[in-house]
This record gives C-alpha cells, structure tokens and sequence, in this order.
C-alpha cells in the first residue's frame, strides 16, 4: 500500500524531471530522448501524505481505521489543508473524524479571526512583497549588485514565512470554523537559535511526519553516529525533493541536512543560556536560513550562485 502511494507521487511529480534528466545526459552520447511532463494533480503531495500515515498508525495500531466512507474521505481530502496543509496525521484527528460534529458559534467565533490573520499575512505582506522578490531574482547577472541580492533574498525571507504561515492560518481557522481542530504548522521560527531548533518551529507538520514515517523507521538516532547523520541527509534530500522536482530543492535539502549533522557533531543543537550568546547564534541561524532560501527560490543552480 506504501508502495503504490510512493509510487503514484513518483510518477505525477517526477517523472517529467527524470525524463528531462535522462535526455540531458543522453545527448551527450548523440541520443534524443523524447521528454514528458504530467499535469500534477491539486494537492497531491499531502494527501498522498496522509494516507500513509492513515496506513502506518492503523498497522502499528495506534489508531483504529475508520469503518465510515465519508469520514475517510474528509480525513485524507479535507479542503482547507488540501493545497499546502498543515500535514494533518491520522493519530493527530482521528478521534475528532469519528465525534459528533455541530457548527457552534464559539468554533466560529474561534475560527473567523485566524482565518481573517492568515488572509492579511497572505495578501496585505506576502503579496505585496513578491513583486521585490520577482524583480531581484529576474535581475541579469551583470546587473546584480549586492544590495539588490541581499534585498532579494530578505524580501523572499519575509515574503516565503507570511505566504506559507498565511495560508496555514487560514486552513486552521477554516477548520476551526468546520469543526475541526488542525495542529500547528509555524511556531515564530526565524527566531530560533539553531538549525534545529529552526525544524521545530518552521513547517512543524511535514517535520514531525518526517520524522514518525521516516526518520524513526530508518533508525533515528539509536544506530551509532555514522547512521544518524545517513539518516539526516537521507530525510532532508527527501525534504527537498517533495517541495518540488529540481535540483535546487535537493540541494536545498542537503544544505539544510548537513548544518544540523555539523550543529549534532558540534553541540550546537542545544539551546544557549547566556543572551548574548542565544543572540550571536539566532543571528548566524537566521544568515543560514536566508541563504537556503535563495537556493530554494532560485530557478536553477547557476541563478543561485551568482545571487
């Protein structure tokens, strides 16, 4: 069942990269392979996603499975986090998919206000924002300064946190609205002071999933030193490929990987006591994540190196 989900995923979002990639190295022996790309379908990373949790906490038994078609249908396509989440795993709502559910006033009176924050984190900053972001990152290479880069780069920062947290927002108070009570998804993480503790706080949904139907399966970190950090690349190249197939998110993804195996080795992961030290290392964290992200928003490799 794993398989044929892994499988489906595979071929909708990568098969047209793998196609491209596979024509690219051909024409070096002279052969033309002939390339395709596949439509993606709407939300396909995250319900793909959910049903394997579904699949995972029903065989490790943490969770019973559903005995109702509507109820199994809302679990893995409920509309407010179809298209960028939270990652909702079955453990985390299953109790809630199976209770009487009634449209009281206080899950509306709860709900409207974060949806209605979301939407102005969304339109009034995100999107006023990705016009800067467009323009430096479109700027050509002999005309880029390195105040237009780091202008671009910031702006992408604050544009990225404000579009994603917005919309997280507005699927948890929608869902709140519905009923429905969605986990976190950002928890303030350009305030951490370590790459780790970054992946605690930024898109805490697909981390701990990661994490669960991953990481742990893989060994975590209770197989000696040389897995963990195997296991650590292993888990973020992954990362990276599932925001998209191209190269810059698998670098992006190894990036990410190899500071925290650098943060583990070092000590750095745990959290400093002294505040000027907390300070120095939430502002060298912050440096190490701006510049993952003009890597992550950048078109190609060669774009991201000259920014």
């Amino acid at each position: 069942m794993i398989a044929s989900d892994v499988a489906v995923l595979a071929i909708w979002k990568y098969a047209g990269f793998a196609s491209a990639q596979a024509a690219g190295l051909a024409s070096f022996t002279g052969l033309d392979l002939p390339t395709f790309s596949l439509a993606l379908p709407i939300g396909i990373s995250f319900y793909t996603f959910r049903h394997i949790s579904y699949v995972v906490d029903i065989y490790r038994g943490e969770r019973p499975a559903l005995r109702n078609m509507a109820s199994f249908v809302v679990y893995i396509a409920l509309f407010p986090q179809l298209i960028a989440g939270p990652i909702v795993r079955y453990r985390e709502i299953a109790d809630q998919l199976t209770q009487e559910r009634s449209h009281r006033l206080d899950d509306i009176a709860a709900g409207f206000p974060r949806f209605a924050l979301g939407l102005i984190k969304k339109v009034s900053i995100a999107d006023s924002l990705a016009p800067v972001v467009d323009a430096c990152f479109a700027t050509p290479a002999d005309q880029l300064t390195t105040a237009t880069a780091w202008l671009g780069a910031v702006a992408y920062t604050l544009q990225l946190y404000f579009d994603f947290s917005g919309y997280s927002d507005m699927a948890i108070g929608l869902g709140r609205m519905l009923g429905f009570k969605l986990p976190e998804k950002f928890a303030r993480p350009y305030s951490s002071a370590s790459v780790t503790e970054f992946w605690r706080r930024w898109h805490m949904s697909l981390s701990r999933w990661f994490r669960d139907y991953v990481y742990i399966p893989l060994g975590g970190n209770r197989c000696g030193v040389g897995t963990t950090y195997r296991n650590l690349w292993i888990v973020f190249a992954l990362v990276g490929l599932w925001h998209g197939a191209n190269w810059t998110f698998l670098f992006w993804g190894l990036y990410h990987g190899t500071v925290l195996v650098i943060e583990r080795r070092r000590g750095w992961g745990v959290a400093a006591t002294e505040p000027q030290r907390r300070l120095a290392r939430r502002a060298l964290t912050l440096l190490i994540v701006v510049v993952g992200w003009v890597l992550f928003r950048s078109p190609d490799l060669g774009t991201a190196l000259v920014l």
